[in-house]
């Protein structure tokens, strides 16, 4: 009866171990795509007070400065953080409904669609007076808007290991050990106005990593020379890119709130720079 029971306990705890996550199978379907969840600070993102204009930025490149690779063995392979950090940025401009990005990071794909337009299509020639030289009709095509705003910065700082700890307990063979890590991403964000070459805002942003990892086991002997060992756990560790894109998110309403302080450009109602969201941010207390 004893024997029974235990196999039955068993059998159910590898049971319950086998579906611990939609990853424990690899050939099992994970689900289907999905939007990237909204975070707080992509949400006070999108809140924060419409402009007296809408700006025309630009973004050439968000490059990680890091110089972090992953661990070993993916340490030749792998950065630390993501290459995209730039596409992150221009989504964040569109969804503050503050700017108006231009493409800038893929100017040269675009300038030869625009060349393969003018192939296409040639402007026709307007027949001169004699002694002139011939002129060419506008085509149409409409020029290139140029940028009023320049964001540069970059991925400035990856630190792994910034806090480490944890805690465990045994009794008769049975143990609990719960451990987690921190680990933490700086970006920097500095508004250049294109007419003079000025940098108007400049805002360093850091960004907690968590990761923690629980484990469990039994080890008892359940009659002579019959030893019980059960072992099961889990680690949850935060996306890296997402936290880069957090950070990004919160670098841009600093920038945002700060230039609107400062008088660089304006919100559409002047008393929205006393609104709770802007004083928040305006204060450094925003903890994203």
């Amino acid at each position: 009866m004893i024997r029974s029971s235990l196999v039955l306990a068993l059998g159910v705890l590898l049971s319950a171990c086998s579906g611990l996550g939609p990853n424990h199978d690899p050939a099992k379907p994970t689900g289907r795509p999905s939007l990237t969840p909204e975070t707080a600070t992509h949400a006070d993102l999108r809140a924060l007070p419409p402009p007296k204009g809408v700006i025309v930025a630009a973004v050439y490149g968000f490059r990680d400065l890091t110089g972090q690779y992953k661990p070993s063995p993916d340490s030749l392979y792998s950065t630390a953080v993501t290459q995209g950090a730039a596409a992150m940025l221009v989504k964040a401009m569109i969804d503050s409904h503050w700017f108006n990005p231009v493409e800038r990071e893929g100017l040269q794909d675009l300038l030869t669609e625009r060349r393969i337009v003018r192939a296409e299509h040639p402007a026709p020639t307007v027949k001169a007076p004699i002694g002139s030289k011939a002129v060419q009709s506008d085509d149409g095509e409409a020029p290139l808007l140029p940028a009023t705003i320049l964001f540069e910065g970059g991925i400035i700082g990856y630190e792994s290991n910034v806090r480490t700890g944890g805690a465990g307990a045994a009794y008769l063979g049975t143990g609990l050990t719960d451990q987690y890590q921190t680990d933490q991403v700086t970006v920097n964000l500095r508004a250049v106005d294109t007419r003079t070459g000025r940098i108007l805002e400049s805002v360093t942003m850091t960004k907690t990593i968590y990761s923690q990892a629980l484990d469990t086991n039994i080890f008892r002997y359940v009659t002579y020379k019959r030893l019980l060992q059960l072992e099961t756990g889990y680690t949850r560790n935060e996306p890296v890119q997402l936290c880069v894109q957090e950070a990004l998110q919160a670098a841009l309403i600093h920038v945002i709130v700060e230039g609107a302080r400062d008088h660089l450009w304006g919100f559409k109602d002047e008393r929205a720079l006393q609104q709770p969201l802007v004083q928040t941010y305006l204060k450094g207390e925003d903890g994203r």
